[in-house]
């Protein structure tokens, strides 16, 4: 198994990507969101400067399914 910096394994991480194609409504919408996420993240961690360990696919993933699972994160 891989790890990830976040601490992240690739089981979890497959899991987590599961966990938000299934809630979906519709995959490709989400797969889309998921890189719009990535694209928008990934600029801004160019524009900060700072290195960061995890990919930006991954990290909105992450990101995504925690929304999904804690909705406190978002105020909703």
């Amino acid at each position: 198994m891989t790890k990830y910096a976040s601490g992240l394994d690739t089981s979890e991480l497959m899991a987590r990507a599961e966990e938000l194609i299934d809630a979906a409504s519709n995959r490709y919408r989400i797969t889309v969101q998921v890189a719009n996420r990535a694209k928008r993240r990934r600029y801004e961690d160019f524009d900060s400067g700072d290195e960061v360990m995890m990919k930006p696919v991954l990290r909105a993933i992450v990101e995504m399914s925690d929304e999904l699972t804690q909705p406190d994160i978002i105020g909703v």
